[in-house]
């Protein structure tokens, strides 16, 4: 999170506005008209709720203030403006506060179909619309309270957490699964893999198992866990999450599913 990044964000002016380019807005465009046919069937229902009430324009990237307005009326949620990459500090600092970082860049034609850094795109289109539901917002709230109060060392365990859920959560209920989770809800590719590949493990979360899984990010995902309801992730932030981080600490991490990045 707090690696160098190769994109410099865009700043707004005093009334709050980034002045988008022509190209910028197009690709804004293209991606949101190929997602949205991607996940057609896919998405969980909080997702589309969401998106209907954020009611993004295709054929422009939003104003964040815009974006705040929809979240502010309904979960007390925000967007917040910040660089490329943040540190986990600032990170957890802004879900504590209830606000969501949104970097102000979008990714170049030549990153079109994948992204490592999280840019406008992913921010709004994968996750803003899951902020306006109350169990997703209250998760995530609670999320940032406890990362603010952690240690570094529990941080590299919540942060498990987070991407386990709120970036590549799946729901499945019966034989029915859906996603929630904004990194593959930004992605075709692992829109498409997490929701019929044969590859990946698809395992009921289990907490303590979650905090000990490694993961990668510049791979397609070899585990996801599932929860049964949007309503779990209410649940969750009703326990007491650092004793299970406590114990996952002492328990040690589980082998990778993955090899090293280096041999990948």
């Amino acid at each position: 999170m707090s690696k160098a990044s190769s994109y410099t964000s865009r700043q707004s002016d005093e009334n709050g506005n980034i002045d988008w380019s022509d190209d910028e807005n197009s690709i804004w465009q293209e991606l949101v008209e190929r997602q949205l046919e991607c996940i057609k069937g896919k998405a969980c229902d909080e997702f589309f709720v969401g998106l209907d009430k954020l009611n993004l324009p295709l054929d422009r990237i939003p104003q964040l203030h815009e974006v705040s307005k929809v979240l502010l009326e309904t979960t007390g949620w925000q967007c917040a403006e910040v660089p490329a990459l943040i540190n986990f500090e600032s990170f957890f600092k802004l879900l504590a506060e209830k606000k969501f970082p949104v970097a102000t860049f979008i990714r170049t034609r030549e990153e079109f179909d994948y992204l490592q850094e999280p840019d406008i795109f992913h921010e709004i289109f994968g996750h803003c619309a899951m902020l306006t539901n109350p169990a997703f917002s209250e998760f995530t709230h609670k999320y940032g309270q406890l990362g603010l109060a952690a240690t570094k060392e529990e941080r590299v365990y919540l942060a498990r957490l987070y991407w386990f859920t709120v970036e590549f959560g799946l729901m499945k209920k019966g034989d029915q699964l859906r996603i929630y989770g904004g990194g593959i809800l930004s992605s075709p590719g692992e829109t498409e893999y997490a929701f019929r590949s044969d590859v990946p493990s698809r395992d009921r979360l289990n907490l303590i198992d979650v905090f000990r899984t490694p993961y990668r990010i510049d791979i397609m995902q070899p585990l996801y866990y599932t929860i049964e309801d949007i309503n779990d992730l209410m649940e969750l932030s009703k326990l007491d999450l650092m004793a299970h981080v406590k114990e996952a600490m002492e328990l040690g991490l589980f082998p990778p599913r993955f090899p090293p990045k280096n041999a990948a």
